[in-house]
């Protein structure tokens, strides 16, 4: 009998915890999606990197991202895209375009590189010491034990939470010397408003609090 007491014991100082743990967050997020002919992948965008994730938005609801390519691919590496440049005629320019500006880095250490990670790419530290990220161009992260060696030298600001086996066949897919897939992979992206409640529940995806 005393076990058991001691048992319920704990179990009443532990519960009010797991209860705290488990509480559905709340309000609405928007919830991406980036379509591809080898499948959709979903997204979220963190909150904390707001300037990163207000301007993907607005690309995004523009539609300026469709009809770009997955113009960078590197199997065990990453895959990279939403260079408008991809749109021409010309594969050469690929990897080059911008909508005109930089967004100011936001590089969170809490972020790190995991699999299904999205990034901003950007320029060199040489020519770009504040880490600044490019207007458009982003990248994911398809190496299963992620690639840490990145971690806070550029933005992460937001994770594929459904679709990771997308990422995966487009690592696949055959490059030529610049990485370039030889068959273009082409996306269109998409915003809607879904409650917190249940994006978690769906794709069983946990909220971090902001710092």
């Amino acid at each position: 009998m005393n076990l058991l007491r001691k048992i319920a014991a704990v179990m009443l100082v532990l519960c009010p915890m797991a209860v705290l743990a488990q509480k559905a967050p709340k309000g609405k997020d928007q919830l991406v999606t980036i379509s591809t002919p080898h499948g959709e992948m979903k997204l979220v965008l963190f909150d904390d990197t707001p300037l990163h994730k207000e301007n993907f938005l607005k690309l995004a609801r523009q539609g300026f991202y469709d009809g770009t390519t997955f113009h960078r691919v590197i199997d065990g590496f990453m895959i990279q895209g939403g260079d408008p440049n991809t749109k021409d005629d010309d594969p050469r320019n690929d990897g080059a375009g911008n909508p005109g500006y930089t967004v100011t880095a936001e590089i969170n250490p809490k972020y790190k590189h995991v699999r299904g990670a999205l990034a901003a790419a950007r320029m060199g530290d040489q020519v770009n010491p504040k880490k600044e990220s490019s207007g458009s161009q982003f990248y994911i992260v398809e190496n299963h034990q992620g690639t840490p060696q990145l971690d806070e030298a550029y933005t992460v600001y937001g994770q594929v939470i459904d679709g990771l086996d997308v990422i995966d066949k487009i690592a696949a897919q055959a490059v030529d010397g610049r990485n370039r897939p030889l068959s273009d992979i082409p996306m269109s992206v998409k915003v809607e408003e879904v409650k917190k409640k249940k994006i978690a529940k769906k794709y069983r995806y946990t909220y971090q609090q902001a710092d």
